[in-house]
């Protein structure tokens, strides 16, 4: 099980397995998904201010990870925004604003470009929105991720890459969040879907799609993020390529959810009020706030 502590715990049914997810709040829809490697609990700092904030917030695990199967056959962008997609049908309260971490943004954005009448709007933190590095060095780190997230090393090597990308400010609850994504890992099977999850990703699915992109997009992206050359860079062509306003975090790495949650909520909750008011709902002058 999985370190999260906010909401109940419910299972979406997909062909080839369950995708777990929690459920907090009342009101508008808020579907959050982490990045890969990563868990639920890496939201767990951000969802109670929105729920208090008067939004629902379902926050969602990847394929093989947390508390979902780890029977999933295929991994990647495009399949997790189609479970994003499902769940938001699922749970027949949408459109919803799409909130996701590293991959997560990126799944996030294509099934925005799918479906544009599910998604109300995009939170982007630390996104990829185009594959990074050239052909031979994509083929040399699928080299490494088998290597790398191999047993029985694998787990205790991702709780110590996921700390070095987590430069600058850290949370008070850095090291339990690190144990429990090792401790995760070491469940019978999600080693193995976290590999076939880094072996197969391929961002360019996303890349392709971004001229299809019409829903608001806010962009959160740590000064210190070690997996960009430039941070501040990869931000101004995020905002530009599908018009989003950008949130450049100083002193924070790639997981500001967490690193700084005390400027990502404001943020967030600020992009949220501005939406344009779902119809009937009753949010023309409070943006979802409750009164």
């Amino acid at each position: 099980m999985t370190a999260s502590q906010s909401g109940s715990l419910t299972f979406l049914h997909r062909p080839d397995g369950n995708i777990a997810y929690s459920d907090t709040g009342s009101g508008p829809l808020v579907v959050a998904v982490p990045g890969m490697g990563d868990l639920r609990s890496t939201y767990d700092d951000v969802v109670p201010a929105l729920a208090d904030a008067g939004y629902r917030v379902v926050v969602t695990d990847l394929r093989g990870h947390g508390d979902s199967d780890t029977t999933f056959r295929t991994h990647g962008d495009d399949v997790t925004g189609a479970d994003l997609l499902a769940l938001v049908e699922h749970l027949d309260a949408g459109p919803a604003v799409l909130l996701g971490s590293s991959m997560g943004a990126s799944a996030a954005v294509w099934a925005a470009a799918e479906r544009r009448d599910l998604v109300r709007g995009l939170v982007l933190l630390s996104p990829y929105l185009r594959q990074p590095g050239s052909p031979a060095v994509q083929r040399a780190m699928r080299v490494v991720y088998r290597v790398v997230l191999a047993r029985p090393w694998g787990a205790a090597f991702w709780g110590f890459f996921y700390s070095t990308i987590t430069k600058g400010r850290r949370s008070p609850r850095h090291a339990e969040h690190v144990a429990a994504v090792r401790d995760t890992l070491r469940e019978p099977g999600r080693l193995r879907s976290f590999r076939d999850l880094a072996v197969a990703l391929d961002h360019s699915v996303v890349e392709a799609r971004l001229p299809e992109v019409q829903a608001p997009a806010l962009a959160v992206v740590g000064a210190l993020d070690p997996d960009f050359s430039d941070p501040a860079a990869e931000l101004a062509w995020v905002a530009d390529t599908i018009g989003a306003r950008g949130v450049l975090v100083p002193e924070v790495g790639h997981y500001p959810q967490h690193q700084a949650p005390d400027v990502v909520v404001p943020a967030v909750l600020e992009f949220l009020a501005g939406l344009p008011a779902l119809p009937g709902a009753g949010q023309a002058e409070d943006g979802g706030r409750r009164a």
